[in-house]
């Protein structure tokens, strides 16, 4: 009788272990519909931007076009801006504007990390969210102010 109910615990338990991983790989997935390339435009300026997911679960938003991508003089534009003095020569189509993004299931947002502006030189807190039309709504909130960009989805 001890064997039975070892069993029936065992199997109890592979149950909802199966069921919790199941259950982990859908939020997560919901999570990975953020993944893709975006076309953002921004004072005028046209990029494209594209989420990948890192390895520790999270995302991250890279510049990989600018359309004004020169200076007057013919050289690439730099990220001159970026208050990391390491990173003022990394090119403006190569611009990590955020990292380590976490979804959040329960608002359907993703956030926990800052959103970097290069024009300005600054990190401001992130919020990223859907909006209804798909548009992705992309806000940075510093000392009390915000200000959001949409990103539209390209692929």
């Amino acid at each position: 009788m001890k064997k039975v109910i070892v069993i029936m615990i065992a199997a109890m338990m592979a149950c909802f272990n199966m069921f919790a991983q199941s259950k982990a790989a859908t939020l997560n997935s919901k999570g990975d519909n953020i993944l893709g390339t975006y076309y953002v435009v921004r004072s005028g300026d046209d990029s494209k931007v594209k989420v990948t997911k890192a390895s520790d679960g999270t995302y991250t938003a890279t510049v990989i076009w600018v359309k004004n991508d020169k200076e007057k003089n013919g050289s690439k534009r730099l990220d001159t801006k970026n208050p990391d003095k390491s990173l003022r020569s990394v090119p403006c189509d190569q611009i990590v504007l955020i990292k380590g993004l976490k979804y959040d299931a329960s608002s359907k947002t993703w956030g926990n990390t800052k959103v970097y502006d290069p024009t300005m030189g600054i990190k401001a807190n992130a919020k990223v969210k859907f909006e209804e039309d798909g548009r992705l709504s992309v806000k940075g909130s510093l000392m009390g102010l915000s200000e959001t960009i949409y990103w539209e989805k390209l692929q």
